[in-house]
């Protein structure tokens, strides 16, 4: 057996710290989005707790057709739709669309859904 290195236990810590992180996040976005299909009066809102069910949530709360799922693979052509989506859905909230665009920023894309979810 060979000594345990200073790095082998940075590398444990980063990767426990990296999950839990992923994992708070997650229930974040998706209490947000299940907030907001319940404020919007979409039906099945417990489609936000389930990975790639929750796109689809998010293109009914737009107003966008369910196939836009498959644009989502495509790179770029994502980027622009995602903005398009949160757009119609901060729109869906009586919020102003502009704060779609402040969701490209690290930071205030944490931010952003929590002002569409729990602001009246």
């Amino acid at each position: 057996m060979s000594a345990l290195m200073p790095w082998d236990m940075m590398d444990f810590l980063a990767s426990g710290v990296g999950s839990v992180t992923g994992i708070v996040l997650y229930i974040w976005f998706a209490l947000c989005l299940f907030i907001i299909a319940k404020k919007t009066n979409t039906e099945n809102a417990w489609l936000a707790w389930i990975p790639i069910a929750q796109y689809i949530l998010a293109l009914q709360i737009a107003g966008k057709p369910w196939w836009w799922i498959f644009l989502f693979l495509i790179p770029i052509v994502n980027i622009v739709l995602g903005i398009i989506v949160i757009w119609k859905i901060c729109e869906a909230r009586n919020k102003p669309g502009w704060l779609a665009i402040l969701m490209l920023i690290p930071i205030a894309n944490l931010i952003i859904p929590g002002i569409v979810a729990f602001a009246d």
